[in-house]
C-alpha cells in the first residue's frame, strides 16, 4: 500500500524501516563506545585512532570525548577537498560516540587480571565488529574515518586496503609520540576487525526494499 502527497509515492511499509535505521544507528553507535572502552580499559593496547585520542589527551588534559568530538570534526573537514558528502549517521556518529565514550569509561571497570584484561580486550574488539557493521548497515552515511579513507583512495587511486593501513599507522604513530597506548591489542584488532565486520554486515543490514 502506497500514499501519494505532491507527486511522491510514499511506501506504508518503509516507514517502520526508517525508525528501525535509526535506532539501530544510535544503538550501534554507542555499543561503538562501549567497545572503545572495554578495550582501553583493558590496557594491552588501543584501538588505532584511539591511541591518537589517549596521546592527545595526555598534552591537552581533554577528556577522550572531546577529543573523539574534535578530532571527528577535523577529519570532517578534510572531506571538503575529498568532495564527500556526509549523512546523518556521520554527524551522528562524531556526536553518539563523543558524548558517549566518557561515561563508559567510568561505567567499564579496570581489571587487574592478565586474563581478565585480554578477556575484556577481546570482547571489545568482537563488540566493535558488530557495532561497526550494525551502523554501516543502515546507509545513513560512513564515519568520518570511512569517508576520509574511501574518498582518499577514490582521489589518489590508491586501493583502500593501502589507504587505510597509511592512515592508521600515522596515527598510531603520532598517538604512541604522544604517549597513547600502543600494544598487542592495537595490533590484534587491526587484522581481526575486518573480517569480522564481514561476517556481521550481512547479518544487520537493513533491506530497503523487500
Amino acid at each position: 500500500m502506497t500514499l501519494s502527497r505532491d507527486g511522491s509515492r510514499w511506501s506504508l511499509a518503509r516507514m517502520p524501516r526508517r525508525g528501525r535505521r535509526l535506532s539501530q544507528l544510535v544503538l550501534a553507535l554507542l555499543a561503538y563506545a562501549f567497545s572503545m572502552a572495554m578495550i582501553m580499559r583493558a590496557g594491552l593496547g588501543s584501538m588505532p585512532w584511539d591511541v591518537l585520542h589517549q596521546g592527545l589527551a595526555l598534552r591537552t588534559g581533554l577528556s577522550i570525548g572531546t577529543l573523539t568530538i574534535l578530532v571527528g570534526v577535523v577529519v570532517l573537514l578534510l572531506w571538503v577537498p575529498l568532495r564527500e558528502r556526509p549523512g546523518i549517521g556521520t554527524v551522528a556518529n562524531v556526536v553518539v560516540i563523543g558524548l558517549s565514550i566518557d561515561l563508559a569509561l567510568v561505567i567499564v571497570p579496570d581489571p587487574d587480571l592478565l586474563a581478565a584484561r585480554i578477556g575484556l580486550a577481546a570482547a571489545g574488539i568482537v563488540l566493535n565488529a558488530a557495532a561497526t557493521a550494525a551502523y554501516i548497515g543502515v546507509g545513513l552515511g560512513p564515519g568520518p574515518r570511512d569517508g576520509l579513507m574511501t574518498g582518499l583512495a577514490a582521489r589518489t587511486g590508491r586501493s583502500v586496503r593501502l589507504v587505510r593501513t597509511a592512515i592508521e599507522v600515522t596515527v598510531v604513530l603520532t598517538g604512541w609520540l604522544l604517549g597513547g597506548t600502543f600494544g598487542v591489542m592495537t595490533v590484534a584488532y587491526a587484522l581481526g576487525v575486518g573480517p569480522l565486520i564481514q561476517w556481521f554486515l550481512p547479518r544487520v543490514t537493513v533491506r530497503l526494499t523487500r
